[in-house]
């Protein structure tokens, strides 16, 4: 199974592909899309779509897995957030690609075995299970392995026999 991992924001939208395949998951590519802020909301919007379904009819993800939002105390990065999430959903619904989404906590919960770990807890996880030679720059990357991890790590404890194996 070819997992996309993405981490919504409108400045900057990680990405990641992975491959699982009978219990090991490998890396196939991963980086970020990056917009301007001096760019109007709309237009960032338009190029986060284009990039998603760029990088989709690439990498021709059979999955895609993308966090949930997490609401803060900004509510006007949320809203922006949830914008780009929309954007990013809209573009892979487009393509028919079956869409699944988790949470911070529980993405944190699969990859370190704690909800309450901290990014750096999280990046050097991601590390360790997929043998990088280092942290994936930025976090933004790091965290899109995280949760397309999850989303294998999910299917293949949750779901039983995985089907794309």
């Amino acid at each position: 199974m070819i997992i996309m991992g993405i981490d919504p924001g409108t400045a900057r939208v990680g990405w990641s592909i992975i491959s699982s395949l009978k219990g090991s998951c490998t890396p196939r590519s991963y980086g970020l899309v990056s917009t301007e802020q001096t760019e109007t909301l709309e237009s960032r919007l338009s190029e986060i779509y284009d990039a998603v379904q760029t990088l989709c009819r690439t990498h021709k993800p059979d999955v895609v897995s993308v966090e949930d939002l997490y609401f803060s105390t900004n509510v006007k990065t949320a809203i922006a957030v949830a914008q780009a999430r929309g954007a990013i959903l809209t573009a892979v619904a487009k393509l028919g690609i079956p869409v699944f989404s988790y949470s911070p906590l529980v993405i944190k919960r699969t990859v370190t075995g704690s909800g309450k770990a901290d990014k750096k807890q999280v990046t050097d996880m991601v590390v360790r299970l997929l043998k990088l030679p280092g942290p994936p720059k930025p976090d933004d990357t790091a965290d899109a392995l995280a949760i397309a991890l999850t989303h294998a790590y999910t299917v293949r404890f949750e779901g039983g026999k995985n089907t794309y194996d």
